[in-house]
């Protein structure tokens, strides 16, 4: 698998925060990406269209992060979706893991960060 051929889904609240993770990814040549503005249209859209790699925001309206996260990983339990948020206390940290996120990042998003994370799944691929 080529990074150009990696399927992204990007479910954020945040116009901001959704517009600055496209601009990394596309700089970095995912081939393409997917959005949602809450949880409930995340899993609503990873049913539909298996995306390679989730960046998910915990707090959402209509469907928190965490929650989006254990819908994902019923319909696919090899899911790998990173769990993002500002408010990176523990208490998020260990409800991610326990729900199964492939990793957490912490916001505002950095390359470096991105880059890891892709690789790191391109490498388990």
């Amino acid at each position: 698998m080529k990074i150009s051929d990696i399927t992204v889904l990007i479910c954020d609240d945040s116009p901001l925060i959704r517009k600055k993770l496209s601009e990394i990814l596309g700089k970095i040549g995912v081939g393409s990406v997917i959005y949602a503005e809450d949880g409930e249209t995340a899993v609503s859209i990873y049913r539909d269209n298996r995306p390679d790699l989730v960046f998910m925001d915990i707090v959402m309206p209509k469907k928190s992060g965490i929650d989006a996260l254990g819908e994902i990983k019923e319909i696919d339990p090899g899911a790998r979706v990173v769990m993002a948020s500002t408010v990176g206390t523990q208490k998020n940290l260990i409800k991610a893991i326990k729900a199964g996120a492939f990793e957490f990042l912490q916001k505002p998003v950095k390359e470096e960060d991105i880059l890891k994370i892709i690789n790191m799944m391109m490498k388990e691929h």
